[in-house]
């Protein structure tokens, strides 16, 4: 094999190594997991992203009503798609864990799945990162990233069985799988409340584990993102060719009501995608709490193809039109709003998470501000206007959501303009105010301790002063003027 290699950092900071061992790799058909990883990450967010297919493509007919058992239809497929998004991301965060232990990759590892991924590893132990390569306890870490990545398909395998005879506890399970590392840690901070710190053990396997305070790549979580927005937007085209074979002529003359709703729906990801990127080019680190936000973010954008095909199916049905409306403002605010989450979540610990220029006083924390809750309260007045405006149709929802983007390239100039404004205002005020009066004295004048004369109230005390005397007072004697000597047992200035 391979001579001596080049230390590589766990995930997130891996960095290349030296050409000569890079050629030496290369040579011997080993390579760096960096590319397979992001393969998997544009894999796994296609397959994430999908999982909306089956409720978008519910079959409604024109004459149906959006009444109760539409609704109830669609509520169950969304509940279904949520937790199959969240498994599939649980199974993405394994997959990338899984590569802070495996540091290269050869032809074979590369058809291999995630369990045998670490049995193969572990026999080729120059596959492994080096802190595990040099360890004395391999077949220990070997036995410990096993649970954690077979734990997993063990619970999906045996909510499989339950789904055959008890449905709720296949519901469970799956449950279990999406939140179990939060409540394991939830369970160890509530037992260590109650019983005190455990004393930790003499073998501790810090480099592979679910805990909370051990976060993923921000350079993971950002190519996951961007995955599930780019595929975001292909039922839309889709569903467009399908309908009108490609051209645009015949969309537009046909139906411009669903080519309005898809320019709106590619508007609405597109501008989520950009203040994603916006707030992740500003995150230093990802803690744990950020990606679970950051994932149910994603997966209500996820939803957002149905939003588009309900939008679509009502046009024209005053009742139905806008109950779809405020469908789409539910999906749209919760996609945004947790993303506004992300960012409150990383004020609280900014010094470790934020780039300077958008923490509590950065230049810009006040445009990221306003950029972040743009869409919260674009859907949020949307929503309103539904339930107060009659005439408010999905023509006008949908020349919103194009009209977004321009609002975007007029918020920075607002922000700016503001923030010119207030500095004005503050500047002018200060000029304007009344200047702080400097009193001076001669050598030899009385120091009267900040009083009035004649003073008020009891007695000064005693002072170690010159020439104080304890139980002296000003009262009923006259002020000195300039240069003349203090009454007998006043203190003088030196």
């Amino acid at each position: 094999m391979s001579g001596p290699r080049t230390p590589e950092p766990a995930l997130g900071g891996q960095g290349a190594s030296s050409t000569g061992s890079q050629d030496e790799d290369t040579a011997d058909g080993i390579q760096s997991s960096h590319r397979m990883l992001s393969f998997s990450d544009a894999l796994l967010s296609i397959i994430a992203t999908v999982m909306i297919l089956p409720v978008t493509h519910t079959e409604i007919s024109p004459e149906q009503e959006f009444d109760k058992s539409v609704q109830k239809l669609l509520a169950t497929r969304i509940a279904v798609y949520l937790m199959t998004f969240l498994i599939v991301t649980v199974a993405w965060a394994a997959h990338t864990r899984l590569f802070q232990v495996v540091g290269k990759i050869d032809d074979t590892l590369a058809l291999l799945n995630l369990a045998l991924i670490v049995v193969y590893a572990f026999h080729r132990p120059h596959l492994l990162s080096p802190q595990i390569e040099r360890s004395a306890r391999r077949a220990l870490y070997r036995q410990h990233i096993l649970g954690i990545v077979l734990r997993g398909p063990a619970l999906c395998l045996a909510a499989a069985g339950f789904s055959l005879f008890f449905y709720p506890v296949s519901y469970l399970l799956m449950a279990t799988v999406i939140f179990l590392p939060y409540v394991s840690k939830v369970a160890g901070w509530c037992r260590a409340r109650l019983v005190g710190p455990r004393e930790p053990p003499a073998h501790s396997l810090e480099i592979f584990t679910f805990d909370l305070h051990e976060p993923l790549s921000k350079e993971r979580v950002e190519a996951f993102s961007d995955g599930v927005y780019a595929i975001d937007n292909v039922p839309d085209s889709e569903d467009v060719k399908a309908k009108f074979h490609g051209s645009l002529v015949a969309a537009l003359g046909a139906s411009g009501p669903h080519f309005l709703a898809y320019f709106g729906s590619f508007a609405t990801v597109g501008l989520l995608w950009f203040a994603h990127h916006s707030l992740f080019l500003h995150i230093r680190k990802a803690t744990q709490p950020m990606g679970l936000l950051n994932t149910l973010s994603l997966a209500f954008v996820g939803g957002l193809p149905l939003a588009y095909q309900q939008t679509s199916a009502f046009a024209r049905r005053p009742h139905d039109e806008l109950e779809s409306v405020r469908v789409s403002c539910a999906i749209i605010f919760f996609a945004s709003i947790f993303q506004f989450a992300i960012w409150t979540t990383a004020l609280l610990q900014e010094g470790e998470t934020l780039q300077p220029s958008v923490r509590f006083g950065g230049q810009e924390h006040a445009f990221m501000f306003a950029k972040l809750m743009l869409y919260p309260g674009a859907s949020l007045l949307a929503f309103a206007c539904t339930c107060v405006l009659s005439s408010f149709s999905t023509a006008i929802f949908h020349a919103m959501q194009i009209a977004v983007p321009f609002t975007f390239l007029l918020l920075r100039l607002l922000v700016r303009l503001a923030l010119a404004g207030l500095r004005g205002l503050r500047g002018l005020r200060g000029l304007r105010g009344p200047a702080r009066p400097t009193h001076t004295r001669p050598p030899g004048s009385c120091y009267l301790l900040g009083t009035t004369w004649p003073p008020r109230g009891p007695p000064i005390p005693a002072l170690s002063l010159r020439g104080h005397q304890p139980g002296s007072d000003w009262a009923g004697q006259t002020p000195p003027g300039p240069g003349e000597a203090c009454p007998p047992g006043q203190p003088s200035v030196e």
